[in-house]
Protein backbone atom coordinates (compact mmCIF):
# COMPACT_ATOMS: atom_id res chain seq x y z
CA UNK A 1 0.00 0.00 0.00
CA UNK A 2 1.19 3.08 -0.88
CA UNK A 3 1.48 5.97 1.92
CA UNK A 4 1.51 9.76 0.87
CA UNK A 5 0.81 11.42 4.02
CA UNK A 6 4.20 9.25 5.64
CA UNK A 7 6.62 12.83 6.77
CA UNK A 8 10.32 11.41 7.19
CA UNK A 9 12.52 12.94 9.97
CA UNK A 10 15.73 12.78 7.95
CA UNK A 11 19.18 13.56 10.08
CA UNK A 12 22.48 13.66 8.46
CA UNK A 13 25.80 11.83 9.42
CA UNK A 14 28.61 13.82 8.67
CA UNK A 15 29.00 17.80 8.61
CA UNK A 16 31.32 18.38 5.37
CA UNK A 17 31.30 19.93 2.11
CA UNK A 18 28.74 17.55 0.65
CA UNK A 19 26.39 18.21 3.61
CA UNK A 20 26.08 21.74 2.63
CA UNK A 21 23.98 20.83 -0.45
CA UNK A 22 21.86 18.15 1.35
CA UNK A 23 21.13 20.62 4.13
CA UNK A 24 20.34 24.01 2.42
CA UNK A 25 17.51 21.55 0.39
CA UNK A 26 15.93 19.66 3.45
CA UNK A 27 16.00 23.04 5.17
CA UNK A 28 14.07 24.88 2.19
CA UNK A 29 10.97 21.89 2.52
CA UNK A 30 12.13 21.72 -1.60
CA UNK A 31 10.95 18.54 -0.72
CA UNK A 32 7.55 17.32 0.27
CA UNK A 33 7.02 15.45 3.63
CA UNK A 34 10.46 16.23 4.80
CA UNK A 35 12.15 17.45 7.74
CA UNK A 36 15.82 17.95 8.98
CA UNK A 37 15.84 16.96 12.11
CA UNK A 38 19.24 16.59 13.59
CA UNK A 39 23.59 16.37 12.22
CA UNK A 40 26.08 14.67 13.17
CA UNK A 41 29.89 14.88 13.17
CA UNK A 42 32.84 13.94 15.08
CA UNK A 43 34.24 17.39 14.91
CA UNK A 44 32.40 19.14 17.65
CA UNK A 45 33.01 22.58 16.19
CA UNK A 46 32.03 21.43 12.91
CA UNK A 47 28.68 19.81 13.79
CA UNK A 48 27.54 22.81 16.37
CA UNK A 49 28.21 25.29 13.25
CA UNK A 50 26.38 23.65 11.21
CA UNK A 51 23.41 22.60 13.65
CA UNK A 52 23.35 26.23 14.07
CA UNK A 53 23.36 27.45 10.67
CA UNK A 54 20.40 25.28 9.82
CA UNK A 55 18.48 25.78 13.36
CA UNK A 56 18.81 21.97 14.38
CA UNK A 57 19.63 19.58 16.73
CA UNK A 58 23.34 18.59 16.28
CA UNK A 59 25.86 15.49 18.17
CA UNK A 60 28.89 14.83 18.19
CA UNK A 61 27.90 11.08 18.34
CA UNK A 62 25.74 8.62 16.16
CA UNK A 63 24.43 6.82 18.59
CA UNK A 64 23.29 9.85 21.24
CA UNK A 65 21.81 11.34 18.14
CA UNK A 66 19.75 8.03 16.90
CA UNK A 67 18.34 7.45 21.23
CA UNK A 68 17.43 11.00 21.72
CA UNK A 69 15.90 11.91 18.33
CA UNK A 70 12.93 10.56 16.76
CA UNK A 71 14.57 9.90 12.84
CA UNK A 72 13.06 7.55 9.82
CA UNK A 73 15.88 8.50 6.78
CA UNK A 74 19.60 9.12 7.86
CA UNK A 75 21.89 10.47 5.22
CA UNK A 76 25.55 9.26 5.40
CA UNK A 77 27.50 12.40 4.10
CA UNK A 78 30.65 11.10 6.12
CA UNK A 79 34.25 10.00 4.65
CA UNK A 80 33.99 6.90 2.06
CA UNK A 81 36.06 5.05 4.47
CA UNK A 82 33.48 5.02 7.13
CA UNK A 83 30.33 4.62 5.54
CA UNK A 84 30.85 0.80 6.59
CA UNK A 85 31.15 1.39 10.10
CA UNK A 86 28.23 3.95 9.89
CA UNK A 87 25.94 1.75 8.37
CA UNK A 88 26.23 -1.19 10.17
CA UNK A 89 25.68 1.01 13.27
CA UNK A 90 22.44 2.61 11.80
CA UNK A 91 20.96 -0.71 11.30
CA UNK A 92 20.74 -1.37 14.94
CA UNK A 93 18.14 1.58 15.21
CA UNK A 94 16.25 0.41 12.29
CA UNK A 95 16.35 3.65 9.94
CA UNK A 96 16.68 3.65 6.28
CA UNK A 97 19.31 4.80 5.22
CA UNK A 98 20.78 7.21 2.19
CA UNK A 99 24.90 6.80 1.75
CA UNK A 100 26.42 9.36 -0.64
CA UNK A 101 28.62 8.00 -3.33
CA UNK A 102 30.24 5.28 -3.45
CA UNK A 103 28.54 3.29 -1.43
CA UNK A 104 31.73 1.79 0.79
CA UNK A 105 35.39 1.53 -0.16
CA UNK A 106 35.49 -2.42 -0.70
CA UNK A 107 32.71 -4.60 -2.52
CA UNK A 108 33.24 -6.65 0.61
CA UNK A 109 32.13 -4.12 2.67
CA UNK A 110 29.21 -3.50 0.24
CA UNK A 111 27.91 -7.14 0.35
CA UNK A 112 27.76 -6.90 4.29
CA UNK A 113 26.06 -3.58 4.44
CA UNK A 114 23.46 -5.16 1.94
CA UNK A 115 23.13 -7.91 4.02
CA UNK A 116 22.70 -6.02 7.15
CA UNK A 117 20.00 -3.55 5.96
CA UNK A 118 18.05 -6.60 4.54
CA UNK A 119 18.47 -8.36 7.85
CA UNK A 120 17.41 -5.64 9.81
CA UNK A 121 14.37 -4.37 7.01
CA UNK A 122 15.43 -1.35 6.22
CA UNK A 123 16.19 0.06 2.72
CA UNK A 124 19.50 1.33 1.69
CA UNK A 125 20.13 3.61 -1.19
CA UNK A 126 23.30 5.04 -2.71
CA UNK A 127 23.22 8.91 -3.99
CA UNK A 128 23.56 9.08 -8.15
CA UNK A 129 22.01 12.56 -8.52
CA UNK A 130 23.37 12.41 -11.73
CA UNK A 131 20.69 9.94 -13.09
CA UNK A 132 18.52 12.62 -12.42
CA UNK A 133 20.01 15.25 -14.35
CA UNK A 134 17.06 16.34 -17.07
CA UNK A 135 19.06 15.70 -19.75
CA UNK A 136 20.72 12.48 -18.69
CA UNK A 137 17.30 11.76 -18.44
CA UNK A 138 16.48 12.55 -22.12
CA UNK A 139 19.48 10.26 -23.18
CA UNK A 140 18.48 7.58 -20.88
CA UNK A 141 14.76 7.75 -22.86
CA UNK A 142 16.14 7.44 -26.26
CA UNK A 143 18.74 4.61 -25.27
CA UNK A 144 15.13 2.53 -23.58
CA UNK A 145 13.78 3.52 -27.01
CA UNK A 146 16.39 2.24 -29.29
CA UNK A 147 17.06 5.54 -30.75
CA UNK A 148 21.05 4.68 -30.85
CA UNK A 149 21.33 1.56 -32.57
CA UNK A 150 23.79 -0.72 -31.88
CA UNK A 151 26.22 0.87 -29.39
CA UNK A 152 29.64 1.43 -30.29
CA UNK A 153 31.71 3.98 -28.13
CA UNK A 154 30.74 5.12 -24.67
CA UNK A 155 32.80 8.32 -22.98
CA UNK A 156 33.08 10.12 -19.84
CA UNK A 157 35.70 12.95 -19.10
CA UNK A 158 35.95 14.67 -15.70
CA UNK A 159 38.37 17.72 -15.98
CA UNK A 160 38.00 19.14 -12.52
CA UNK A 161 40.39 21.40 -10.66
CA UNK A 162 41.13 19.78 -6.91
CA UNK A 163 44.26 21.61 -6.03
CA UNK A 164 46.39 21.17 -2.52
CA UNK A 165 44.03 23.17 -0.29
CA UNK A 166 41.68 20.85 -1.13
CA UNK A 167 43.31 17.32 0.32
CA UNK A 168 44.61 19.27 3.17
CA UNK A 169 40.92 20.80 4.48
CA UNK A 170 40.74 16.71 6.09
CA UNK A 171 42.98 13.99 7.23
CA UNK A 172 41.00 11.57 5.14
CA UNK A 173 41.25 13.39 1.77
CA UNK A 174 43.65 11.51 -1.31
CA UNK A 175 44.19 8.40 0.90
CA UNK A 176 43.50 4.89 0.10
CA UNK A 177 42.41 3.45 3.34
CA UNK A 178 39.28 6.28 3.39
CA UNK A 179 39.09 8.02 0.09
CA UNK A 180 41.02 7.17 -3.35
CA UNK A 181 41.15 8.98 -5.91
CA UNK A 182 39.66 10.94 -9.02
CA UNK A 183 38.12 7.28 -9.64
CA UNK A 184 36.57 6.63 -6.59
CA UNK A 185 35.85 9.96 -5.60
CA UNK A 186 35.52 12.91 -7.59
CA UNK A 187 34.93 10.46 -11.32
CA UNK A 188 32.11 7.96 -9.10
CA UNK A 189 28.96 9.52 -10.90
CA UNK A 190 30.49 9.46 -14.28
CA UNK A 191 31.64 6.02 -14.08
CA UNK A 192 28.18 4.96 -12.99
CA UNK A 193 26.60 6.53 -15.57
CA UNK A 194 28.41 4.91 -18.27
CA UNK A 195 27.96 1.67 -16.95
CA UNK A 196 24.14 2.28 -15.91
CA UNK A 197 24.10 3.41 -20.26
CA UNK A 198 26.06 1.00 -22.19
CA UNK A 199 25.49 -2.25 -19.89
CA UNK A 200 27.81 -4.41 -18.09
CA UNK A 201 31.83 -4.37 -18.61
CA UNK A 202 33.58 -7.05 -19.97
CA UNK A 203 36.73 -5.95 -19.53
CA UNK A 204 39.08 -3.06 -18.02
CA UNK A 205 42.21 -1.32 -18.84
CA UNK A 206 43.43 1.52 -17.07
CA UNK A 207 46.56 4.16 -16.27
CA UNK A 208 46.71 6.19 -12.97
CA UNK A 209 49.23 9.20 -12.26
CA UNK A 210 49.73 10.99 -9.37
CA UNK A 211 50.84 14.35 -11.93
CA UNK A 212 50.24 17.39 -9.52
CA UNK A 213 48.60 16.78 -6.07
CA UNK A 214 50.85 15.78 -3.17
CA UNK A 215 48.16 12.41 -2.42
CA UNK A 216 48.79 8.79 -1.66
CA UNK A 217 46.15 7.69 -4.76
CA UNK A 218 45.99 9.07 -8.51
CA UNK A 219 45.27 12.53 -9.37
CA UNK A 220 44.74 11.36 -12.81
CA UNK A 221 43.35 8.00 -14.44
CA UNK A 222 42.49 7.09 -17.96
CA UNK A 223 40.74 3.74 -18.97
CA UNK A 224 39.15 1.91 -21.81
CA UNK A 225 36.60 -0.61 -21.13
CA UNK A 226 34.79 -3.42 -23.27
CA UNK A 227 31.16 -4.20 -22.70
CA UNK A 228 29.39 -7.46 -22.90
CA UNK A 229 27.01 -6.07 -25.63
CA UNK A 230 30.03 -5.43 -28.02
CA UNK A 231 30.10 -1.63 -27.23
CA UNK A 232 33.79 0.06 -26.11
CA UNK A 233 34.35 2.60 -23.42
CA UNK A 234 36.78 5.44 -22.32
CA UNK A 235 37.05 7.16 -19.13
CA UNK A 236 39.33 10.60 -19.11
CA UNK A 237 39.54 11.47 -15.27
CA UNK A 238 41.34 14.16 -13.45
CA UNK A 239 41.63 16.65 -10.64
CA UNK A 240 44.69 17.94 -12.37
CA UNK A 241 42.91 20.29 -14.48
CA UNK A 242 44.43 24.31 -13.94
CA UNK A 243 43.04 27.15 -13.08
CA UNK A 244 39.35 25.66 -12.87
CA UNK A 245 36.71 23.05 -13.47
CA UNK A 246 36.22 22.41 -17.00
CA UNK A 247 33.43 19.63 -17.26
CA UNK A 248 31.88 16.54 -16.49
CA UNK A 249 30.57 14.99 -19.33
CA UNK A 250 29.01 11.80 -21.64
CA UNK A 251 28.94 10.87 -24.64
CA UNK A 252 27.23 7.52 -26.14
CA UNK A 253 27.66 6.93 -29.73
CA UNK A 254 26.07 4.25 -31.93
CA UNK A 255 24.66 3.11 -35.24
CA UNK A 256 22.14 5.22 -35.52
CA UNK A 257 22.65 8.24 -33.47
CA UNK A 258 25.15 10.79 -30.99
CA UNK A 259 24.80 12.89 -28.03
CA UNK A 260 26.80 14.32 -25.99
CA UNK A 261 26.19 15.89 -22.19
CA UNK A 262 28.67 18.21 -20.71
CA UNK A 263 28.72 20.93 -18.56
CA UNK A 264 30.48 20.82 -15.26
CA UNK A 265 28.20 18.34 -13.66
CA UNK A 266 26.61 15.88 -17.10
CA UNK A 267 24.24 18.93 -17.03
CA UNK A 268 23.81 20.69 -20.19
CA UNK A 269 23.12 18.76 -24.05
CA UNK A 270 25.94 19.77 -26.30
CA UNK A 271 24.58 17.20 -29.08
CA UNK A 272 21.60 15.53 -29.89
CA UNK A 273 21.41 13.95 -32.96
CA UNK A 274 19.63 10.40 -34.83
CA UNK A 275 19.41 9.69 -37.82
CA UNK A 276 15.24 9.04 -37.40
CA UNK A 277 13.85 12.19 -36.09
CA UNK A 278 11.43 12.16 -33.37
CA UNK A 279 8.76 15.00 -32.71
CA UNK A 280 10.74 17.61 -30.11
CA UNK A 281 14.09 16.70 -31.56
CA UNK A 282 14.76 20.09 -32.50
CA UNK A 283 14.29 21.29 -29.32
CA UNK A 284 16.46 19.36 -27.09
CA UNK A 285 19.70 21.48 -27.40
CA UNK A 286 17.36 24.99 -26.42
CA UNK A 287 15.90 22.77 -23.31
CA UNK A 288 18.47 20.98 -21.58
CA UNK A 289 21.20 23.08 -22.20
CA UNK A 290 20.78 24.49 -18.83
CA UNK A 291 24.45 24.85 -16.99
CA UNK A 292 24.49 24.35 -13.26
CA UNK A 293 26.53 26.89 -11.13
CA UNK A 294 28.68 24.19 -9.37
CA UNK A 295 29.69 20.63 -9.88
CA UNK A 296 26.75 19.00 -7.94
CA UNK A 297 24.06 20.08 -10.49
CA UNK A 298 20.54 19.99 -9.71
CA UNK A 299 19.84 16.33 -9.30
CA UNK A 300 19.82 16.04 -5.45
CA UNK A 301 16.21 17.49 -5.34
CA UNK A 302 14.68 15.07 -7.95
CA UNK A 303 16.72 12.23 -6.09
CA UNK A 304 15.58 12.71 -2.35
CA UNK A 305 11.99 13.04 -4.01
CA UNK A 306 12.71 9.96 -5.71
CA UNK A 307 13.98 7.65 -2.50
CA UNK A 308 10.78 9.06 -0.63
CA UNK A 309 8.63 8.00 -3.31
CA UNK A 310 10.13 4.28 -3.15
CA UNK A 311 9.67 4.43 0.82
CA UNK A 312 6.07 5.27 0.26
CA UNK A 313 5.64 2.83 -2.09
CA UNK A 314 8.41 0.20 -0.38
CA UNK A 315 10.51 -0.74 -3.02
CA UNK A 316 13.92 -0.39 -3.49
CA UNK A 317 13.53 1.04 -6.51
CA UNK A 318 16.88 1.58 -9.27
CA UNK A 319 19.40 3.32 -6.40
CA UNK A 320 19.70 0.28 -4.04
CA UNK A 321 22.67 -0.93 -2.43
CA UNK A 322 22.60 -4.00 -5.37
CA UNK A 323 22.74 -1.50 -7.69
CA UNK A 324 25.48 0.60 -5.94
CA UNK A 325 27.73 -2.23 -5.79
CA UNK A 326 28.09 -2.32 -10.16
CA UNK A 327 30.04 0.93 -9.73
CA UNK A 328 32.17 -0.05 -6.48
CA UNK A 329 33.27 -3.75 -8.21
CA UNK A 330 34.24 -1.81 -11.28
CA UNK A 331 36.33 1.16 -9.61
CA UNK A 332 37.86 -1.68 -7.62
CA UNK A 333 38.71 -3.19 -10.98
CA UNK A 334 39.83 0.16 -12.61
CA UNK A 335 42.49 0.53 -9.20
CA UNK A 336 43.78 -3.36 -9.83
CA UNK A 337 44.25 -3.11 -13.62
CA UNK A 338 46.08 0.16 -13.18
CA UNK A 339 48.70 -1.29 -10.07
CA UNK A 340 48.90 -4.49 -11.98
CA UNK A 341 49.13 -3.16 -15.32
CA UNK A 342 47.18 -5.82 -16.77
CA UNK A 343 43.57 -6.27 -18.22
CA UNK A 344 40.93 -7.23 -15.64
CA UNK A 345 38.43 -9.28 -16.62
CA UNK A 346 35.00 -8.73 -14.78
CA UNK A 347 33.26 -12.33 -14.15
CA UNK A 348 37.27 -13.05 -12.90
CA UNK A 349 37.69 -10.43 -10.76
CA UNK A 350 37.51 -11.28 -6.86
CA UNK A 351 36.75 -7.37 -5.89
CA UNK A 352 40.07 -6.24 -4.36
CA UNK A 353 42.39 -3.72 -4.91
CA UNK A 354 44.08 -1.39 -2.86
CA UNK A 355 41.44 0.57 -2.25
CA UNK A 356 39.86 0.42 1.51
CA UNK A 357 42.64 -0.75 2.80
Amino acid sequence: MINKDKKYNIALLGCGRIAERHATLLQNRDIANVHLTAVCDVDPSRAKLFGQRYSVNYYCDLHQMMRHENIDLVSVLTDSGSHFKNVIELTDYKVNIIVEKPLALRVDHVDQMIKACRNAGVKLFVVKQNRFNLPVLQMRKALDQNRFGRLNIGTIRVRWCRDQEYYDQDSWRGTWLNDGGVASNQASHHIDLLQWCIGDVETVNAVARTSIADIEVEDTMIATLTFKNGAVGIIEATTATRPVNLEGSISILGTNGTVEIGGFAVNQMKHWQFKEKFDGDEQVLEHFSVNPPDVYGFGHKAYYKYVIDCLDRGVDGMLSGQEGRKSVKLINALYASAESGKCIRMDDFNGKSKLGY
